[in-house]
């Protein structure tokens, strides 16, 4: 899930894989200033086991983390299985898409 906390964002990871990774594309596709990759000592971005976490002193859009997230999820092929929802106002997580079994007996 993707949380925020007074400028702090957590990325839970368990379900794309390799959380250094994700907070390598995170490093590389943040922009600051229009530029990216020019993070300096505004955004950091620290991994904790499988929950990546971004500290902000500047002001960060949640809106930002969760496209980069969605592009992050499209290049590694998962945005056909994985969604990124609004848990509550402050809060984004990754959940799987529910497909149904039952497809058959709907059709009958």
């Amino acid at each position: 899930y993707v949380g925020f906390f007074d400028s702090k964002a957590v990325v839970s990871t368990q379900s794309t894989g390799d959380p250094s990774e994700f907070a390598t594309y995170l490093n590389e596709k943040i922009k600051v200033g229009g530029k990216t990759g020019n993070l300096g000592t505004n955004v950091i971005v620290q991994r904790e086991g499988f929950k990546v976490n971004v500290l902000s002193d500047i002001p960060f859009s949640k809106r930002y983390l969760k496209y980069l997230t969605k592009k992050y999820l499209k290049k590694h092929n998962l945005r056909d299985w994985l969604r990124v929802v609004a848990s509550n106002s402050t809060t984004y997580e990754l959940r799987w898409f529910q497909i149904n079994q039952d497809d058959d007996e709907a059709e009958d």
